[in-house]
């Protein structure tokens, strides 16, 4: 079912720029993987001017469980699938073809909203056989898309996870996470949360060509600052970093964000499975086809010959002399700053079932009433 009419009715007061007027980080449709399913453009709609449109995603769950050793998280929680900042790398983007759409301008005009994600996460917190793990707050597509201004769906879900007192790390390149201050300082009080900002670049033309919808470098060392001054641990997710390109300023990126009040830092490789290597290398033609041959060669030795590794412990920090240097760099840059190279401990311990739907706790829960 087509979503515009209730988005329709949560409309931003903003008076923002409407929804499709932006640039994109694709510039066309990539091969679907699963040729039975398929999804076309709406009749006079091309490439030039596509639009953004929402479906409801009718979803029986909302914390999907991650075995990945790549991972420094046992769970995840996605309100949306597809994402509309559009960044050209986005690993995410093959996620899409499972629902029949493209990895190219699908996945950042074609957006699955799940509505019911507040209800299903206090239903899943509800069950006497819930344990509460380290989530992750998204592990897919960012919770703080443009959308989430006038769904407040990331915000609905917070709300859940401050009167549950769960532990909770969130990761987000949009300067909208400030907005939910009030919950996430809510949390920090109970040691239950923190957060990291991702900056890819500083140079705010090369952000609006590779991230197009994202916040602009400025404005996440602003979402940094607050969150400091708030008492939320927050930290930068230098990341990808994409030799030949932005791999250079990775110390600039940890000064800067240290500056602005990061604890902690991490970073990753480029990497680009199925559709993205396409959509990339589109991108490089668009912004960059002098340097196009140089980065996808670095991209390659980095990930093993390929442009995304296949092998557990060297997809997301790669291998080879490139790999290395930025290994190196990050590192040395780290340490001369003194900031931690880990994710802060959150802490599980003051966790709650919600109250019910009068209001009032569960008479034979063990939390405090």
């Amino acid at each position: 079912m087509l979503f515009d009419e209730w988005c329709a009715m949560h409309k931003d007061p903003s008076g923002s720029p409407s929804l499709g007027q932006r640039g994109r980080g694709a510039q066309s449709q990539t091969v679907q993987r699963f040729a039975s399913l398929h999804v076309d453009y709406d009749e006079g709609e091309g490439p030039e001017k596509v639009e953004t449109k929402f479906y409801r995603d009718h979803a029986s769950s909302i914390i999907s469980k991650n075995s990945s050793p790549d991972l420094p998280f046992e769970a995840s929680l996605n309100p949306y699938r597809g994402c509309e900042h559009g960044c050209a790398y986005c690993y995410a983007r093959p996620t899409h073809e499972y629902l029949g759409f493209s990895s190219g301008l699908d996945f950042e005009s074609r957006i699955l909203v799940k509505d019911d994600a507040p209800a299903l996460l206090r239903s899943t917190f509800s069950k006497p056989s819930y344990l509460p793990v380290k989530l992750s707050f998204s592990g897919v597509t960012d919770p703080y898309q443009p959308v989430e201004r006038r769904l407040q769906l990331t915000r609905r879900c917070l709300e859940v996870l401050a009167e549950c007192r769960h532990p909770v790390v969130m990761i987000t390149k949009n300067h909208l996470i400030t907005r939910d201050i009030d919950l996430l300082a809510e949390l920090a009080g109970h040691e239950a949360a923190s957060a990291y900002v991702s900056i890819t670049t500083l140079d705010a033309g090369l952000a609006h060509e590779l991230e197009p919808r994202a916040s602009s470098p400025k404005q996440r060392l602003e979402a940094i600052r607050s969150l400091r001054e708030a008492g939320i641990p927050v930290g930068v997710s230098v990341a990808p970093m994409i030799p030949g390109l932005n791999d250079s300023e990775l110390p600039k990126i940890l000064e800067a964000a240290v500056a602005a009040g990061a604890e902690f830092a991490g970073y990753t490789v480029v990497r680009l499975p199925f559709g993205v290597k396409d959509v990339f290398a589109q991108w490089l033609n668009d912004h960059r086809p002098g340097q196009k041959d140089k980065i996808l060669g670095r991209i390659e030795e980095t990930q093993g010959r390929t442009l995304s590794h296949a092998e557990f412990g060297k997809r997301l920090k790669g291998e080879g002399l490139w790999a290395a240097q930025i290994a190196a760099m990050f590192k040395v840059t780290v340490k001369r700053l003194g900031i931690q190279h880990r994710r802060p401990d959150v802490s599980a311990l003051a966790f709650r079932r919600p109250r019910d739907s009068s209001g009032q706790m569960d008479l034979f829960s063990d939390q405090d009433l």
